[in-house]
């Protein structure tokens, strides 16, 4: 039995699909204050989450923690808040670094065999002049870390505290995920910005990967004899005007055309956060997005493709393609706004 943390989230629920596919009984935790849209994600085909079994709660309710990890043998923490805003900023903290040490003491607690925490680059931290970075580099604090990014480092050292009293696992860090999610939330707005045919670019560089590789990797992880080891997932390093023309030519919007200096950055980033306050919808950049996308990381996956030998990603083209075909049918649908 896995228990899947953050199951109906971006990452989460295509871990789901990955482990029903391959025959794992799955238990999952969903928060029963959300509405069935978020409950049952429309990304992924509902034929995949009536095979589990639903918990209600979250990773801040140890209660309902300790009911779902009654008999299971391993647990996919994948539950975070990925956000740059400053009014979501103590839940992200919360979710993020009190959750974590709630599923690790819970899992300690029962006995359970195995963990595979969802990290993230930017647990690491990021590099401003193009630095090639493996998973040795060492937490230092800088200008380039977010608040998201603190958050998932805290999280990181309650996930390495609990190997130091017994548990058996992973920690996995992917780079800045790609694929068919909800736009209007993490990585997955970068297509919504595309689509709307937002016209800034920067030369910034970091690494990509698809979501189904990110879910591959995790299972294969979980049924692995490693443990406590940490592994970036990155399968290509491009900069974001690459990434911008690309989805561009996939949705067949223009690609934009202004390079964001820091100057029209800061103008680009407070304009954002003036029209969220109008419309009420999430500002497209805020000032964290836009440092992000100005600095320059190269991040290094030999680690992993030395311990996985017969793993190959998949190509960040074909990523794309695949996605901008799934959201031009969802907006078609009106899944989608």
């Amino acid at each position: 039995m896995i228990l899947v943390t953050g199951g109906t989230g971006f990452i989460g629920a295509y871990i789901i699909k990955e482990l029903v596919e391959k025959g794992y009984p799955v238990r999952a935790i969903r928060r029963s204050n959300k509405p069935d849209s978020y409950r049952v994600p429309f990304f992924i085909s509902p034929d995949f989450f009536k095979k589990v079994e639903w918990v209600d709660g979250d990773v801040l309710d140890v209660m309902a923690l300790d009911d779902a990890m009654k008999g299971v043998d391993a647990v996919i923490h994948s539950a975070a808040v990925i956000s740059f805003l400053k009014k979501e900023r103590k839940n992200m903290y919360s979710v993020n670094a009190d959750g974590t040490a709630n599923v690790v003491n819970m899992a300690i607690e029962n006995n359970v065999k195995r963990i595979i925490h969802i990290s993230s680059i930017s647990a690491i931290g990021r590099t401003a002049n193009g630095d090639h970075v493996t998973e040795e580099k060492k937490w230092e604090e800088s200008k380039l870390n977010t608040h998201y990014g603190i958050s998932k480092h805290k999280a990181e050292m309650e996930a390495w505290r609990g190997f130091g009293e017994g548990l058996n696992g992973v920690i996995i860090n992917p780079s800045t995920v790609l694929g068919f999610g909800d736009w209007n939330n993490g990585s997955c707005a970068i297509f919504k910005n595309v689509y709307k045919e937002f016209g800034f670019y920067t030369k910034g560089v970091n690494g990509f990967i698809d979501v189904e590789d990110v879910a591959r990797l995790a299972v294969i992880l979980l049924e692995s004899n490693i443990t406590e080891e940490r592994y970036i997932l990155s399968a290509e390093n491009r900069d974001f005007q690459w990434l911008l023309n690309t989805i561009a030519d996939g949705f067949g919007k223009k690609r934009p055309t202004k390079e964001a200096s820091v100057f029209l950055s800061s103008i680009a980033w407070r304009l954002e956060i003036i029209k969220s306050m109008m419309t009420g919808h999430k500002p497209l950049i805020t000032k964290e997005s836009a440092k992000i996308a100005r600095s320059k990381t190269y991040w290094q996956n030999d680690k992993l493709l030395a311990s996985l030998p017969g793993f190959s990603f998949t190509p960040l083209e074909e990523s794309i393609r695949k996605a901008c075909s799934n959201y031009e049918n969802a907006v078609r649908n009106l899944q989608l706004k």
